[in-house]
């Protein structure tokens, strides 16, 4: 709904959160203080918070009320995923330009977290590491724990989300390849650089890392689709018996 103003319903609940300094977690006025304040109906604000929490901007707890949420990016996933798989090729060049903007994230920062990380936080990276081979979600918690240094929130949620979207993709590479091995070669290369505090060592090996990434994409995207065969009948999802 747009008001007069052509602003939204959305936008102009967005606006009264910033004017009154109402931080993540803050309670929202209620839904008819909300009319009241906007001059709109009871379906219309329904229909605009609704909207808001699908982005995570609000946040509603069944039986305590409506507040603000904290807008995490994790909300993107299921419409960047639908962009990647809906590109040419079934999505494998989308999934190598997230590839390609994933690595240019990390491999600017990791010069920045080369000079900074403690023999605790190498000694937990290199425990991550010996359990990449059993835990997928290790992989993930390494690239997390690596960035922590750099105090930046956005930077933590976008490789997370990038992360996700990369693996719900994934399949459209073709059968999972086993590069367990190399997987923990390459992460051990990244903590022998950051433990030497060696900034283009650590770049290098982020590189590398990323590069047999965009090999497996490369290999997929190279791969020849499959004929139909004419031979064979049409799959129908109704019988004629259903038709008649």
């Amino acid at each position: 709904m747009r008001m007069r103003d052509g602003t939204s319903l959305q936008e102009r609940i967005i606006a009264l959160i910033h004017e009154r300094g109402l931080a993540p977690g803050s309670p929202m006025p209620t839904e008819v203080q909300l009319m009241d304040l906007l001059g709109a109906s009871r379906n219309s604000v329904r229909e605009a918070v609704r909207a808001l929490q699908a982005l995570g901007i609000v946040e509603i707890r069944h039986g305590h009320g409506t507040f603000v949420g904290h807008a995490s990016l994790d909300v993107l996933t299921p419409s960047l995923a639908f962009r990647v798989r809906s590109g040419p090729g079934g999505g494998i060049r989308a999934l190598e330009d997230l590839v390609e903007v994933r690595e240019l994230l990390e491999t600017g920062l990791i010069g920045q977290v080369a000079q900074s990380t403690s023999a605790p936080r190498l000694a937990a990276l290199d425990a991550l590491v010996n359990g990449m081979d059993r835990d997928r979600e290790a992989d993930r918690a390494f690239h997390a724990l690596l960035y922590e240094l750099c105090g930046n929130e956005l930077v933590l949620q976008l490789i997370g989300l990038f992360w996700d979207v990369y693996h719900e993709v994934e399949p459209t590479l073709g059968p999972p390849e086993e590069r367990s091995a190399e997987i923990v070669v390459n992460h051990r290369r990244i903590v022998a650089a950051l433990r030497a505090r060696d900034a283009e060592a650590a770049r290098e090996a982020m590189q590398l890392h990323f590069r047999d990434v965009k090999a497996r994409i490369a290999r997929a995207e190279a791969r020849p689709v499959p004929a139909a065969d004419p031979t064979r009948p049409a799959d129908h999802t109704r019988s004629r018996q259903a038709d008649g």
